[in-house]
């Protein structure tokens, strides 16, 4: 085979970054490690990056009005305290780029019924009332699809649990491009992993740690101050063995799993090097090293969080630049959709 055919032909898409988080309220550590912390590690000055709050989506279930702009502008200021640069990554709330919906409709023209009766998601989220669901929590893939293919994404950082929906939306991209005999939208690839991808309960380490577990004991908040973080930390919930050498001593063990891996994700290591590390010692010599770097890490954030709350001009400026930015982005985007679907715009 000559060298000419096993170049793989490079992409006409640039490297462009999106993920959005929902302003639902009640941010908590999972949502940093799982989320934003790689989000700051993606931001480059050699690609575009935009970074949502996913208001649209936070109301396919009913929001108290004046809670959501409060959770919005708090998600808004986690992004920043966390490293999200206004500067150089694009900071918005979706309402503002009116672009998302009216992609989002087109996508629930192309995507099939069949497609979303099969996503776990909305059975999870309906649960036996699924009949009273609203229509937006049906369709909310389709809309998530349209929020990452509005600005050609080509790379998006997500939990493990969005994997199903980005699939979705690779299947959504496949069927307009094969139906339209286009090249138009890219195949986005989803970028998962890390060693606290998904981060569990501090009470229970084989359920995920959420804001509406009644105890808060079992999360950390992003707005919990040093103190708390600690006396968390130190009732989290463990066994009496000591720590492994290799991560195979994990299984069978989620709370030690869990520890292990929340602290490998603050310091940036693998588990396997942690362990390396830490292998034979105890949880009583374990817990401070955990608390120290979880404090060092968290404590800044919080604070800074609580200031810009104090700032909320400040914020709405800062989004409302990024919508404006976004737009520049989303709008021809979406003109190039219309006119490749043969719809007629002034």
């Amino acid at each position: 085979m000559s060298d000419a055919a096993q170049t793989p032909s490079p992409s006409p898409f640039a490297k462009r970054v999106f993920s959005g988080v929902q302003p639902s309220g009640g941010l908590t550590l999972g949502n940093y490690l799982g989320a934003v912390k790689r989000f700051v590690h993606m931001q480059s000055p050699n690609h575009e990056s935009l970074y949502c709050m996913v208001d649209l989506h936070a109301v396919t279930v009913w929001q108290d009005p004046a809670n959501l702009r409060k959770n919005t502008r708090e998600l808004a200021a986690f992004f920043i305290a966390a490293g999200l640069k206004p500067e150089q990554s694009i900071l918005f709330n979706q309402s503002a780029v009116p672009e998302h919906a009216q992609l989002g409709w087109i996508f629930n023209c192309i995507a099939r019924m069949g497609w979303m009766k099969r996503m776990t998601q909305f059975k999870d989220k309906a649960g036996k009332n699924a009949e009273n669901a609203s229509l937006g929590l049906f369709g909310y893939p389709a809309l998530m699809a349209a929020d990452i293919l509005l600005y050609h994404a080509t790379h998006v950082p997500v939990g493990d649990d969005q994997k199903q929906h980005l699939e979705l939306t690779r299947d959504i991209a496949t069927k307009f491009n094969h139906d339209f005999g286009v090249d138009f939208f890219p195949i986005t690839e989803p970028v998962i992993g890390g060693p606290a991808a998904r981060v569990m309960s501090l009470r229970d380490g084989s359920k995920k740690m959420s804001k509406s577990d009644p105890s808060d004991l079992s999360r950390i908040n992003m707005s919990d101050d040093a103190d708390s973080i600690a006396q968390k930390f130190r009732k989290a919930k463990t066994d009496p063995d000591a720590l492994p050498s290799e991560e195979a001593g994990l299984e069978n063990r989620p709370e030690a799993r869990n520890l292990v891996a929340i602290y490998a994700a603050l310091e940036d290591q693998s588990v396997y090097a942690v362990l390396n590390d830490i292998g034979g010692r105890q949880f009583s010599e374990f817990k401070p090293m955990l608390i120290d770097r979880a404090v060092a890490t968290l404590s800044p954030i919080s604070a800074e969080m609580n200031r810009l709350m104090q700032e909320p001009d400040e914020i709405d400026r800062v989004l409302a630049n990024g919508a404006e930015r976004a737009r520049k982005i989303a709008q021809p985007i979406l003109n190039q959709t219309y006119d490749i679907m043969g719809l007629l715009r002034s």
